[in-house]
Formats: structure tokens, C-alpha cells, sequence
């Protein structure tokens, strides 16, 4: 797995992430827009992921540029992020991005949740 590594950065992006972040910004309508990741309470082991894509920043928020993509952490969830890598896989198997968070102690069956 190739992961752009600098080690005060909230998340790592691997080479495949960044190059399907780029497909999917292009596909947006506004050229200022970047992810935002996040955490959010729910699911069945606490707390769940939400990504999406977005125009606006707040104070606090921690910012990763990687190749002209910018991943955006809100402050309050950057303690649960800190760490983690975003990958994207595709293949007969499994299609789409994944999460590998070292700051996880459990996830639910589903594989949505996690504590």
C-alpha cells in the first residue's frame, strides 16, 4: 500500500485515495471543494464515519493537501481520526474507500460502527 507519509498529518491518503478524490472533484460542481471527514455518534459501537464533499471551512478544522485534494478533519473529530489512513480499493471484492484506524478499539458486524 503506497501511503504520502508525514507524520504530523491528521490522515494518511494512499496514491489510489488521492487519485479517486481527484476523479470525484472534478466530477463537483465547484472547483473550492475539498472532503471533510469526520466522526459521528451513532451506529451500533458508538460513533460512525461521514465523508462528503464541501465548500466550507471552520476555525479549528485541520487541513491535508495531497495533489491538489484537500481533506478537511473538523476539530472535534480529529482525535478519533488522528492516525488513520484512507485507502480506495477496486476490484471484484470490495469497491470503494476504507477506513484503517488505529484509534479503534471494536466495530460492529456491519462494519459501519466502531468504539
Amino acid at each position: 500500500m503506497d501511503i504520502s507519509i508525514k507524520s504530523s498529518r491528521v490522515v494518511l491518503a494512499t496514491d489510489s485515495a488521492v487519485k479517486k478524490l481527484q476523479e470525484l472533484k472534478l466530477a463537483e460542481d465547484s472547483e473550492n471543494s475539498f472532503l471533510r471527514m469526520g466522526v459521528k455518534p451513532g451506529g451500533c459501537s458508538g460513533y460512525s464515519y461521514e465523508m462528503f464533499f464541501d465548500t466550507e471551512k471552520f476555525e479549528g478544522d485541520s487541513v491535508e493537501e495531497y495533489d491538489g485534494v484537500e481533506i478537511v478533519v473538523d476539530s472535534e473529530s480529529t482525535s478519533h481520526i488522528q492516525g488513520a489512513t484512507l485507502d480506495y480499493k477496486e476490484g471484484l471484492m470490495e469497491t470503494g474507500f476504507s477506513i484503517d484506524n488505529p484509534n479503534v478499539s471494536r466495530t460492529c458486524g456491519c462494519g459501519n460502527s466502531f468504539s
